[in-house]
């Protein structure tokens, strides 16, 4: 398909919005500025299909992807929920075996259901894109089962054997502290990963400011340094 690469990139939304081509709008700064086609699969959400039919969507459009570029050339990205679904596709294609991909992009992920962190009180008020906590939409979406499942919140997980990550967030990001504690939580495991954090950044970006080409500088950066030459 392509000898460049691909990047399969997860729309953001809470887990409930996005649908449709939502995905793909997401998606295109990072397409035009990587100059690598993005895949953005329309995954199945709530209510009508709760978890874990995102995360079955997820792998499988990962191994669609992977059946036709090298998985050496593949980087996997989300923001948000899209991010928090990243990293859950991650642990479970690793936990059946599967060729992971070069690196992946965490922005801003809803890594923890259960909103444990520091920054879900101090951020709460200061965060004008997130202005409520998503509790409701995490229990729509998770169905009854448990909020610390990994595939749930990744934060829970293990993280041996991952490749390169990238997190990013911002100091007034409602999401901070799932940012933070997720990429400390790799650390520990060994994992490659770096943290990103803009200055009085909400959640998701600044929506036009300068700030918002410095990041995406970084991660064509980061997108650059992990894909294997052809």
């Amino acid at each position: 398909m392509t000898e460049d690469g691909a990047i399969l990139y997860f729309h953001g939304g809470g887990y409930i919005y996005g649908r449709g081509d939502a995905g793909a709008k997401m998606a295109s700064s990072l397409a035009v500025a990587s100059g690598l086609p993005c895949f953005c699969p329309d995954y199945r959400m709530p209510p009508e299909h709760p978890f874990p039919a995102a995360l079955d969507d997820a792998v499988a459009a990962y191994l669609w992807l992977a059946d036709r570029v090298d998985p050496a050339r593949i980087l996997i990205a989300g923001n948000s929920a899209g991010g928090g679904l990243a990293a859950a596709s991650l642990l479970k294609l690793r936990d059946i075996g599967v060729t992971m991909p070069a690196g992946a992009i965490l922005a801003t992920p809803e890594a923890d259901l259960t909103e444990a962190g520091d920054t879900f009180h101090t951020n709460y008020g200061l965060d004008r894109v997130l202005v409520e906590r998503l509790m409701p939409a995490n229990l729509l979406y998770a169905n009854g089962h448990d909020l610390r499942d990994p595939y749930l919140s990744p934060v829970y997980g293990t993280f041996d054997g991952f490749p390169p990550v990238m997190l990013l967030s911002g100091t007034r990001d409602l999401f901070l502290s799932n940012t933070v504690r997720l990429h400390r939580a790799m650390r520990r495991d060994g994992v490659q990963a770096s943290l990103h954090v803009w200055e009085a950044m909400p959640h998701g970006g600044f929506f036009g400011a300068p700030e918002d080409a410095e990041m995406l500088a970084e991660q064509v950066s980061f997108i650059q340094s992990v894909l294997s030459p052809r």
